[in-house]
């Protein structure tokens, strides 16, 4: 059971003021399955290709292909929930999301061996053992910027330590996030002002992890099998986004109005700075879960 005075990251109504804002808005710049997470792209894919193929490397890396169960951390809009039960056999998939709109979403277009909950991890007790766990885009909502390093680590620590709980014994957690970069750049004024206009204004209550911080929370609880920085990938993610927005200025106007519309637009332009300068990383992380350590009273 967590510690009821533990610090915990961004809420449900922090979640709700960003994914909420209205589906038919992100239909206008996602890709045709909106999936909102940086892409994996080869030559000259396509926007929708590099997301197939994100999704396909995280099925792979989590061994998620037929098996009986998995769950998804932060479920977006369900894209990956229907490629596990349809192109990959899964028996059960089910998500997790704090967005009210996504799951009324998945709720609504899921199908029969898709369940979705909203809900937190934190309190989510599954009926039996996942076979794999895949989370995407959701570890960097877990912290807020008034987190020590220390509270960061301790609050991915417990994330971590609730998927071993959740995984069978040879179970694996496939997880993409984005975290702040190791370059000088991260000093820049423009990275600052980027940064705190993100905090405020487009992601409340959210800060990235930095890589130390991934690193030290997962010992005890998973073993680093790869993992790979792909921060140009989420930079032409983030310039694909900005083109679609800007090509649809005039429906995104009419669904969110003229100031949500530039906010956005910023949002996208600082993004594709901060991932193609390195101030930001993008890290997909293939994690073997560990057996949990026996205490002294179990010998």
């Amino acid at each position: 059971m967590m510690n009821a005075n533990a610090r915990t990251g961004a809420s449900m109504a922090a979640i709700q003021r960003h994914y909420d804002l209205s589906n038919d808005f992100y239909r206008l710049w996602l890709d045709t399955s909106m999936v909102y997470s940086g892409g994996l792209w080869r030559d000259d894919d396509t926007l929708d290709q590099a997301q197939a193929r994100k999704l396909e490397h995280h099925i792979a890396a989590a061994h998620a292909d037929r098996a009986a169960r998995v769950l998804d951390i932060g479920c977006g809009w369900g894209a990956l929930l229907s490629r596990l039960v349809g192109e990959h056999q899964v028996q059960q998939a089910v998500g997790l999301t704090l967005s009210k709109a996504q799951y009324e979403h998945v709720l609504a277009y899921g199908g029969p061996n898709v369940e979705v909950r909203l809900e937190p991890w934190e309190t989510h007790e599954p009926i039996q053992p996942y076979d794999a766990i895949i989370s995407i885009g959701a570890f960097e909502h877990f912290t807020g910027t008034e987190f020590t390093d220390s509270e960061k680590v301790e609050a991915y620590r417990r994330f971590f330590r609730k998927c071993q709980s959740m995984l069978c014994a040879d179970g694996r957690l496939s997880l993409q996030t984005f975290a702040y970069g190791n370059t000088r750049s991260r000093a820049d004024a423009l990275t600052k002002a980027s940064t705190r206009f993100l905090a405020e204004s487009i992601f409340p209550e959210t800060d990235p992890p930095r890589l130390a911080n991934i690193a030290d929370a997962i010992e005890g609880s998973f073993e680093l099998i790869e993992m790979h920085n792909d921060r140009l990938g989420y930079a032409k993610t983030c310039k694909a986004w900005l083109d679609n927005l800007m090509a649809h200025r005039a429906e995104a106007v009419i669904l969110v109005g003229e100031e949500t519309y530039l906010r956005y637009e910023r949002y996208l332009s600082y993004s594709y700075i901060g991932f193609k300068s390195g101030s930001l990383d993008l890290y997909r992380l293939t994690l073997q879960r560990l057996p949990p350590k026996r205490t002294a009273s179990e010998g």
